[in-house]
């Protein structure tokens, strides 16, 4: 579908947002030699498969589903692979006569109670309740009589940072083979997505050399296997390897095949723990411990004489988020980790290698192989995954390697959100005592775009996130509710969480443009919903999801006010910021779109959830209907980012906020005349055209203030919902090039030994996703649900097909295409769903209509 066919008939506004030369690209970071490498790759490609050099290594999987290579890693950002059950995370450079692996254990993390028993969770002083609230009410008087105020006024509201903390690595988990003579050949390492693995093989001396490694979910526990082929015997030692910027851990023997890792995040801090049981097959294992240095200790095991090895390895620390709450003095201290780790390792320890693989693959299966994609690829088995990536380029896209970056940030979201806490800024991973932004929940886009794929593709993998709010941030954000903004019911969560609960406004250098959001409760509260639309999950909603949704409906309730600066009759937010933007005004039209659209799903999902309050209903009920929507067009036919009409057209800035209705909300691309009826009366088509227009400006997701992926892929995202093939395609392919790293790994921005910030790995299949189905949420229960087939195909993907896909209103969609047409579609209903209208579109024309009920199955062959 190209710029002429697209959303509703609205044709691009211009040709491409500005896209930026590739000597321009490179200049502000030192990699114009990349440039050079994009046109001689490709030549040197073409002459390597012309020979027949390279080959995909053995047990590569036959569908072409994994990241191969044939050097040994070197830059951890790049070049690593990545195996996690959301317990565990590990990090791989296939090395071979030495190995060393990165090691993560989800829960541990420098700072917070653990580090200082004082820590508060960013929230000022009880005692100072009184005058918050009369510098908030000065606030929001300045803004309701000059419109606008300077972001220093919230700063008495902000609190010092304290032990803010960051998640850590422990060390590494170091494997040497002694001595095995000879010089090694034929190398390869993969990262097998089929069967959530990586491999490193190898030979020397006539024998072949395999080592692979997996995290089990069912085990939590993570396992690394050697063995040779002949069945040749060899010398194999593990030792762990402390991390600088930690206590110094000790190491010790706990039997003559186990060794105890054991250490603190800090001093004083958290305890974590890892134990590790070696098994051998025709050898013997022992293991010895150093003489004390400085009074730690270092343990070694041994493997002598084996055919084959695997070390099995758990972890754990003692941090207990049930112990989050005011009636644990907000602790988070939980028991040691030591005698739940013994049961646990105990549970793994007596399998067989083959049992604990089989184990883990019918896990993986049935979880994240419900759902699959073609979209027409081709596997190469000829050409590794660096030599596809560097050939890549928004002129010379490949659908195979977009298809394994599909398939990557499905495989990285389910290997990093499946344990007790939800998938961070890096998933799960990290190869430092100290991570980047610490690793923690940004909440104004990154944690939210962690989670966009999760429920388009069946992947069930978010009750951590669900938990973690749960938890964390509702106990202390009830704090500071009360304490911040005088509201004593519900309660409210600002910019960046660790997982101690911190929700109070940090200072720290920041303003108000990352200090001062209020909103970021309400973004996450799309997922609840989301979750609960599709999956009816009427049980879930009811302990869960309700209570979450309501409790932060209740502080925003209390904090909507009169409109007294334009005097048009609305309740309104004051003070806000747009996500990240200078500007501190009123009416935010992030804000607005936000509220709205959570007060909808109250009303949606009352009788659901059983709710008996009346006067709370009553409340949203009138307040909904008279609050400003968020939906203003200003000067230049731009979709407002604030009431105040100020948007600049040079804004390339990375946030979209005021288009969070384009995607991943509804206020504007559901958008309805009746139902958002203001005093402007716009139309669906203007409004429409005034989201395009802001999208427009914003840019390719390169500003001068950032070079990320997660930008990209949300442009792309929203072309794709205004069925804009030709922009989508763009940006997707935009992301892919310019932001992941040869081992598709998402850099924060391009350089030589970049930051992982993984949002953009996971945000990218649902960008991709909302291009070939779309089920937009709507206002209420009786507006039919838009289902929209292949809204925006790029024209290299013209025959494909998914399998297991979800739509709102618990339907599962099976759908092939051929010659970029839709050829079969099939609808089924789950058991116990909620009767919802449904209208199936594809091409603006409604191809079929039915309602939602328990079993129901639609087939459609004729589009």
């Amino acid at each position: 579908m190209g710029c002429a066919e697209s959303f509703e008939g609205i044709g691009c506004r211009s040709s491409r947002p500005r896209h930026i030369s590739w000597v321009s690209r490179f200049q502000s970071d030192g990699l114009r030699t990349l440039e050079l490498m994009k046109t001689v790759l490709p030549i040197l490609a073409v002459l390597v498969q012309a020979i027949g050099t390279f080959s995909a290594p053995a047990g590569f999987p036959s569908s072409g589903n994994g990241l191969w290579y044939t050097t040994q890693g070197n830059v951890w950002g790049r070049s690593y692979l990545l195996i996690g059950n959301g317990y565990l995370g590990a990090s791989s450079s296939g090395g071979t006569t030495t190995e060393a692996i990165f090691l993560n254990i989800e829960s541990l993390w420098q700072g917070g109670p653990f580090q200082d028993p004082t820590y508060n969770g960013g929230n000022k002083a009880p005692s100072t309740a009184a005058a918050n609230a009369k510098t908030l009410a000065s606030v929001r008087q300045t803004i309701l009589t000059n419109g606008t105020a300077s972001g220093s006024v919230i700063e008495p509201l902000s609190a010092a940072i304290g032990v803010y903390g960051s998640y850590a690595s422990p060390g590494q988990l170091v494997t040497t083979l002694v001595s095995p003579g000879g010089s090694q050949s034929n190398y390869g390492r993969f990262l097998d997505m089929d069967a959530a693995k990586f491999v490193t093989t190898w030979a020397q001396n006539g024998t072949t050399f395999t080592r692979e490694a997996f995290c089990s979910h069912p085990a939590q526990a993570c396992v690394q296997h050697t063995r040779t082929s002949p069945s040749a015997k060899f010398t194999e030692t593990y030792a762990f390897a402390s991390l600088t910027g930690l206590p110094a851990p000790n190491v010790t023997c706990s039997s003559s095949n186990t060794m105890l890792f054991r250490g603190l995040a800090s001093s004083p801090g958290m305890t974590f723990e890892i134990l590790a049981s070696v098994k051998t097959t025709g050898g013997t294992v022992s293991c010895s411990t150093a003489p004390a240095i400085n009074g730690t200790t270092l343990a070694t095991v041994t493997v002598t004489g084996a055919t084959e090895s695997w070390i099995t390895w758990v972890g754990g620390t003692n941090y207990d988020m049930n112990a989050g709450d005011a009636a644990h003095n907000f602790s988070f201290q939980g028991v040691d980790p030591h005698d739940g780790l013994v049961t646990l390792l105990a549970g793994s320890a007596n399998e067989t290698y083959s049992a604990l693989l089989a184990a883990h693959n019918a896990d993986y299966t049935a979880t994240a192989r419900k759902f699959k994609l073609d979209i027409g690829q081709t596997a190469d088995m000829t050409t590794p995954t660096d030599v596809l990536k560097d050939a890549y380029s928004t002129t010379n896209t490949n659908p195979y390697l977009e298809w394994l970056a599909f398939n990557f940030g499905r495989y990285l979201l389910f290997s990093s959100s499946r344990g007790a806490l939800p998938a961070n800024l890096q998933g799960k991973w990290s190869n430092d005592a100290k991570t980047s932004w610490g690793a923690d929940y940004h909440s104004n886009i990154n944690i939210q775009m962690n989670y966009w794929s999760a429920e388009s593709t069946n992947l069930d993998v978010t009750k951590p996130l669900f938990d973690y709010i749960e938890k964390t941030w509702a106990p202390r954000g009830a704090q500071t509710a009360q304490i911040l903004y005088n509201i004593t019911q519900g309660w409210v969560t600002h910019d960046e969480m660790n997982i101690f609960g911190h929700t109070g406004m940090k200072s720290d250098g920041n303003d108000a443009r990352w200090a001062d959001y209020t909103e970021s409760a309400v973004w996450m509260m799309v997922h609840v919903w989301d979750h609960f639309d599709y999956s009816n999950d009427v049980a879930w909603w009811k302990s869960q999801g309700y209570p979450l949704v309501k409790g932060v409906a209740q502080f925003h309730l209390a904090r909507l006010q009169d409109d007294t600066y334009f005097k048009d009759g609305t309740l309104i937010v004051a003070p806000c910021n747009s996500p990240e933007q200078d500007y501190m005004t009123l009416a935010c039209a992030h804000s607005q779109q936000l509220i709205w659209q959570m007060l909808n799903a109250i009303l949606k999902g009352a009788s659901a959830a059983g709710e008996t309050d009346t006067a709370f209903l009553n409340d949203v009920q009138t307040k909904v209907a008279k609050m400003d929507k968020g939906i203003h067009i200003g000067s230049w036919g731009q979709l407002q980012e604030w009431k105040i009409d100020r948007d600049s057209q040079n804004d390339t800035h990375r946030h979209l906020s005021h288009l969070i209705g384009v995607y991943p909300g509804y206020a504007v691309s559901s958008y309805s005349p009746t139902i958002q009826a203001s005093a402007k009366n716009y139309t669906r088509a203007q409004v429409l055209n005034a989201a395009t227009t802001s999208l427009i400006a914003r840019g390719n997701g390169t500003g001068p203030d950032a070079d990320a992926g997660w930008e990209k892929a949300w442009r792309a995202a929203c072309w794709a919902q205004f069925q804009n093939a030709t922009e989508f395609y763009f940006e997707l392919t935009y992301t892919l090039d310019r932001n992941l790293a040869e081992n598709l790994m998402s850099m924060y921005s391009p350089a030589s030994n970049p930051l992982l910030q993984i949002d953009a790995n996971l945000g990218y299949p649902g960008a991709l996703m909302n291009a070939l189905l779309q089920s937009p949420d709507v206002p209420t229960l009786s507006t039919p649900l838009v289902i929209t087939l292949l809204p925006a195909l790029p024209s290299k993907w013209a025959t494909g097909s998914i399998t297991g896909a979800r739509a709102r209103g618990a339907i599962t969609v099976d759908l092939t295409w051929s010659a970029g047409k839709p050829t079969k579609a099939v609808f089924t209903v789950d058991a116990g769903a909620i009767s919802r209208p449904v209208q199936v579109v594809y091409r603006n024309k409604v191809v079929a209509s039915f309602t939602t009920k328990g079993g129901y199955t639609k087939t459609i062959t004729s589009f």
